[in-house]
């Protein structure tokens, strides 16, 4: 167009201009783009995503065993690429502080975020709950109506409804009218599951929550305080299921930072400082 055409056109001065959205810092592990907020700042974005009219937000979240799985499937690289990811654990933040010279502004895992943020957000929700067992589904709805009794837990299923026809399920969740769905199903297959099957029509927000339920239910005790503080709860979890967990973090833990390092000396360009 030449430039005289462009100069040409003028909005009319009442116009109102949306503000700016702004930009929110990531810093990619292995390829996978991580948002770098704090606490404050993550919690007023859920809130944000929650009053939103703009489809389906999925929160996921990256840890050394999640980015492990990532890394030999493609399928859920691919979604978790569809997904607002937070970094989960020590893993993560070593990850970072050798791939871009600083860890991570917080350590937003799962089990800490969603029952911070169900205390952050003071306008009432129906939150859904999705997946572990009968019996754990129903103990954290207890629990969580004790601690934010001014939204509404609704139970939808336990975990094992039928997964080749969830049609019963998805018209469940549809005519509950959730703005929050809690998925507790597993990774990669709560991800890949969430990713397949629900829109806006379903939630406003849908966040993968892994073990979240077993925590809040009382039925897996949660590390003491100043293990966590000490960025050690993984080794509690291992004290406590070795059998179940060794491989996750004994065999695990040495796979992620060989995953690392080779990625660091492929790109060494990545190091910001």
């Amino acid at each position: 167009m030449p430039a005289s055409s462009f100069s040409a056109v003028r909005e009319p001065d009442d116009v109102v201009r949306p503000a700016p959205q702004p930009v929110v810092p990531v810093r990619p592990i292995l390829d996978m783009p991580v948002h770098d907020l704090g606490w404050k700042p993550a919690l007023a974005l859920l809130e944000e995503k929650l009053t939103e009219d703009k489809g389906l937000t999925h929160i996921a979240f990256l840890n050394a065993n999640n980015a492990n799985v990532m890394m030999r499937d493609p399928d859920y690289r691919e979604v978790l690429g569809r997904c607002l990811v937070l970094p989960d654990g020590i893993g993560v933040d070593i990850a970072a502080k050798f791939l871009h010279g600083g860890r991570f502004s917080a350590n937003l895992n799962g089990t800490d975020f969603v029952p911070a943020a169900l205390t952050f957000i003071t306008k009432p929700l129906r939150v859904g709950l999705l997946g572990a067992t009968s019996e754990v589904l129903q103990d954290a709805a207890k629990n969580f109506r004790l601690h934010t009794p001014w939204h509404e837990f609704v139970e939808i299923s336990d975990g094992y409804f039928d997964r080749a026809d969830p049609t019963f399920i998805l018209k469940r969740i549809e005519q509950a009218r959730i703005d929050l769905l809690l998925v507790a199903m597993g990774t990669p297959l709560q991800e890949k599951w969430v990713d397949r099957h629900l829109t806006g029509d379903h939630a406003r927000v849908v966040i993968s929550v892994g073990a979240l339920l077993d925590f809040v239910s009382g039925r897996v005790p949660r590390a003491p305080d100043w293990v966590r503080q000490l960025r050690s709860e993984w080794l509690f979890r291992l004290w406590q299921e070795p059998s179940r967990l060794w491989r996750r973090y004994v065999l695990g833990i040495p796979v992620f930072l060989a995953y690392v390092l080779r990625h660091r000396l492929s790109q060494p360009a990545t190091m910001s400082g």
